[in-house]
């Protein structure tokens, strides 16, 4: 006799994530990948144990928001702390079926303005350790225009 499972994905995606206590979880080691164009890397810049030179590496856990994420590569570049400095957000993670990398687009920010994707987390966007973070920053000059979802502060 099969039993079915009556979970929904919406159910599943509703359940509340773990608040990771940063005093007793050791961090851990995420290797973030920055463009300054607007763009993210290719994913032949990957391949074959390749990774791109402009590597920054963070401590951090799981529940790290965009906006901490962004906060943090702003201290290394002070050109991305300019007002309306837009950061696209991708993971990288490797397809072991077809012995290549895939990305998925997670969110984005921008320097000086609250937005919708500022408080997504790694863990919510089901980041697993050993994937990449790929972020596209776009000086402010060449950012999207906004759509209404960033606010001033």
């Amino acid at each position: 006799m099969a039993v079915e499972s009556r979970v929904t994905q919406e159910e599943i995606k509703k359940e509340p994530e773990k608040p990771v206590d940063r005093e007793k979880t050791c961090p851990l080691l995420l290797r973030v990948f920055t463009t300054n164009n607007g763009r993210h890397h290719r994913m032949d810049e990957f391949a074959r144990g390749n990774v791109p030179s402009s590597e920054l590496q963070i401590y951090t856990w799981m529940d790290a928001t965009l906006k901490e994420l962004t906060s943090l590569v702003k201290e290394v570049y002070p050109e991305a702390r300019k007002k309306g400095t837009h950061f696209g957000f991708a993971i990288v993670y490797p397809d072991p079926k077809r012995q290549i990398y895939r990305v998925k687009e997670i969110g984005n920010t921008v320097s000086g303005c609250k937005g919708a994707d500022d408080s997504m987390t790694l863990q919510s966007q089901r980041f697993q350790i050993g994937d990449y973070l790929d972020i596209a920053i776009t000086p402010p000059n060449r950012a999207p225009p906004l759509l209404g979802r960033m606010r001033p502060y």
